[in-house]
């Protein structure tokens, strides 16, 4: 990266966000990411429309995380360096696209293309959440992104209600029509509403890239931030994965919309996001992390034990969703103050990890289930999470010897 790569003075940053702002970005968001997930309450009417096992309609999951990822590495670093109004707009008329051709899936093999273009399209969230950084004050900062994040949150997890009683009304074809919709006039209201914004830094785009490279050697805490989020982004896959397939069987015989109402559910943990930002921007985001991750593990604990038993199966989803919710909030807050300058490629590096691991994690909840039932599940994500605390620990040691 050369020299002439430095930030860009938008005459805003330092002042601040207006909750109208922020509450749009939320939206924004939530409404973006939300594609991503209709499918997981979907999966079993999916499988069985094409006769196919938990095993393989899984890899719709994979496919579609797997894109998002890719399309983070590659379209995400935009935002430091073109206008991002239009780059958001033109993202979300592509999303679009892709879930017509989901929509109008023949074949499993067509469905797996269309899940991975929808997610390598999908990654408009990913440019809001670093926009919303760069505006917010500076003591401000961790409150803004956990606001942010409660929105993305809040459409990972309502995508789920909503995607099991559409499937359940309409069927599935229909809520992936009903979601291109959604993207056309979302792309409209974004282009009319977002004002013109001047790009973060002045570079090729292959220097960009390379220069992501770069900081992952430099900053250490970028690299066990990306770690821990692959690690519990994988946990959180590896659960809701698998819960369709554990629901509609012994005991509770659920069909694809009760099993989207867990998503509500989760809402409850999500909710709790601004609180961790606010907590971020007082304490040691490092030290809460510690404690976040083992709420989560505690939660693959319940899981595990009391699975059976629907008052448990509904404490551990809310534990789950704020334990991942607060790492995740947490570490953005530290990451986007190491290079201001840097901020859509650091969010770039650490959400293609994230991501990255939750391609996995959705892979190892089909296997697992497919294998060795609930409990292989639990001790699938609990694993996960407990990785996530060993790259935690170590961490923490090595700052201390230095």
């Amino acid at each position: 990266m050369t020299s002439s790569i430095a930030e860009i003075d938008s005459g805003r940053q330092g002042r601040g966000l207006s909750r109208g702002i922020i509450l749009i970005l939320a939206i924004t968001s939530g409404l973006g990411v939300a594609n991503l997930y209709y499918n997981q309450p979907l999966l079993a009417d999916i499988g069985r429309a094409f006769s196919a096992s938990p095993g393989e309609v899984g890899y719709v999951s994979m496919f579609t995380q797997v894109g998002y990822a890719l399309g983070m590495l590659l379209f995400v670093p935009l935002g430091d360096i073109r206008e991002k109004r239009s780059l958001i707009s033109l993202l979300l008329v592509c999303v679009a696209l892709s879930l017509v051709g989901f929509a109008e899936s023949r074949s499993l093999g067509w469905m797996y293309f269309a899940s991975f273009a929808i997610g390598f399209t999908t990654v408009v969230p990913q440019i809001i959440v670093p926009l919303a950084a760069q505006l917010a004050k500076p003591e401000e900062r961790g409150k803004v992104i956990g606001t942010v994040m409660s929105g993305l949150l809040f459409g990972v997890l309502l995508a789920r209600t909503v995607s099991g009683i559409v499937g359940d009304l309409l069927g599935w074809r229909s809520m992936y029509w009903i979601a291109a919709a959604f993207m056309l006039i979302l792309a409209l209201i974004m282009y009319r509403l977002l004002p013109a914004s001047k790009p973060m830094v002045s570079a090729h785009y292959g220097e960009l890239l390379r220069s992501m490279l770069q900081l992952v050697r430099k900053y250490a805490t970028l690299r066990e931030a990306s770690l821990i989020g692959a690690c519990m982004f994988g946990s959180f896959s590896v659960f809701w994965t698998s819960l369709t397939f554990f629901l509609e069987g012994p005991p509770y015989h659920y069909t694809s919309s009760i099993a989207g109402l867990f998503g509500l559910v989760g809402v409850t943990g999500a909710a709790g996001a601004p609180v961790v930002g606010r907590l971020a921007d007082r304490v040691a985001p490092q030290r809460m992390i510690g404690v976040l991750v083992l709420l989560t593990l505690l939660s693959f604990v319940l899981f595990g034990l009391t699975g059976f038993s629907i008052a448990f199966l509904i404490s551990g989803v809310v534990i789950l969703d704020l334990g991942i919710q607060g790492t995740q909030v947490s570490n953005q807050a530290r990451i986007y103050a190491l290079d201001p300058a840097a901020r859509s490629r650091i969010n770039t590096v650490f959400m293609v990890s994230t991501f990255a691991g939750g391609s996995i994690g959705s892979t190892l909840g089909s296997f697992a289930w497919h294998t060795w039932g609930w409990t292989g599940v639990c001790l699938t994500g609990g694993g996960l999470v407990f990785a996530a605390f060993a790259v935690w620990s170590a961490h923490r040691l090595s700052s201390r010897k230095h």
